[in-house]
């Protein structure tokens, strides 16, 4: 019987800011995604910043959970979540899994 494939854990993060601190808020989760591109089990990070200013979408893909847990509690990933914290007002994240993929290929 063939294994089943493993699915990657998707992280989630909606990150809410003023607009004119968007731009630095973007700057120091760039400099974390760096951080977080060479740790075990990593796969993806995509930042996408709403054009009102307000919000920062951190949308991450890690081998599994405990991995990305482990690169998380890293004392070089925390160290600026202070200044992270005076440029936002709430980082919101949550765990997925995906359920349906579509492309433009798939027409119904």
């Amino acid at each position: 019987m063939p294994q089943a494939k493993l699915q990657p854990v998707i992280q989630i993060n909606v990150i809410e800011s003023q607009p004119e601190k968007q731009a630095e808020a973007l700057s120091l989760m760039t400099e974390r995604a760096r951080f977080m591109s060479r740790q075990p089990g990593f796969i993806s990070i995509s930042l996408l910043r709403s054009l009102d200013g307000k919000r920062i979408i951190n949308y991450v893909q890690w081998q599994d959970r405990e991995l990305l847990q482990s690169a998380h509690r890293s004392p070089e990933f925390r160290k600026e979540w202070r200044h992270l914290d005076q440029l936002t007002h709430e980082i919101d994240p949550h765990l997925y899994e995906v359920a349906q993929v579509m492309d433009g290929a798939q027409r119904v």
